[in-house]
């Protein structure tokens, strides 16, 4: 069994900041690291390939530092990894980024059959989760999305058993392979990967590829001349206003609530034209 797992180098949400002249991410001083759902996909691959034997492949897009990317997913027990970067690429919306992934998974597809691919949920930077379905619709393959755990992988009928997250439970899916999953973080703990994982990373060397080592691509369709979407302002959410103390008695402090849901009641009333 083949398993390519689609990552990402992303920056650490928990440091970055918004300029307020531009309204964009300010990336200066920011560390990348792995999309943290992306970490959790690939240990999910290394699992499957400790239940049913295989071959374990990380595949990113990025400029040439997503290397460290790559290599983090060495430390957690890939076998190969691949990267393509390209200016041909840079600003690059989901629907871009998922028509290039899918011209790369092509082409490792024809020297190596894939079975299973798996995506992280969605990058930390983004929040779309747009990007694994993208790709699964491009290569014609089912996409189960959420998937919280994965029940069983029947070779031989080509069939997989997965439960997906759902919000008061989870739904027992079935599908035929190949096809492509994103996972929650929910669906492995990631451990401290062994020393000789660590060594082999230090060393490790990724496949790069660039746009003109992908075939049948259809340059009108990569980075921003295939990106039919734009950021057109990012902002930090206002700080959440500190609560209403209510003071006296118990029935004093009734009357104060209900005066305040009045209150809200006639201005929800007033936005919404008197309906």
């Amino acid at each position: 069994m083949h398993i390519l797992v689609c990552v990402k180098q992303v920056p650490d949400t928990k440091i970055i900041k918004i300029d307020p002249k531009t309204n964009t991410l300010d990336r200066r001083g920011v560390p990348a690291i792995l999309n943290p759902y992306d970490t959790h996909a690939v240990e999910e691959a290394v699992r499957l390939r400790a239940r049913y034997g295989g071959k374990v492949s990380v595949l990113s897009m990025g400029p040439p530092q997503a290397v460290a990317a790559i290599k983090k997913c060495v430390e957690i027990g890939v076998d190969a990894g691949y990267l393509i970067s390209d200016r041909a690429f840079a600003g690059a919306d989901t629907l871009a980024t998922s028509y290039a992934l899918s011209r790369a998974i092509n082409r490792i597809t024809k020297e190596e059959p894939i079975d299973l691919v798996i995506c992280g949920k969605m990058a930390i930077d983004g929040d779309t989760g747009q990007v694994g379905p993208g790709i699964a619709r491009r290569l014609g393959i089912p996409p189960l999305t959420g998937i919280k755990k994965v029940v069983e992988i029947n070779e031989k009928s080509r069939q997989m058993t997965v439960h997906r997250k759902i919000e008061d439970g989870h739904e027992v899916l079935q599908s035929s392979l190949p096809c492509l999953l994103t996972v929650e973080k929910d669906i492995n703990e990631v451990p401290y990967s062994p020393l000789p994982n660590m060594i082999r990373a230090a060393r490790f060397e990724p496949i790069v590829w660039t746009v003109n080592d992908l075939e049948d691509v259809d340059r009108g369709q990569l980075g921003l001349k295939g990106s039919p979407t734009i950021v057109g302002k990012m902002f930090s959410p206002p700080k959440p206003e500190g609560g209403k103390r209510l003071e006296g008695n118990a029935d004093q402090q009734v009357n104060q609530l209900v005066d305040i849901l009045l209150t809200e009641k006639r201005e929800l009333l007033v936005q919404g034209g008197g309906r």
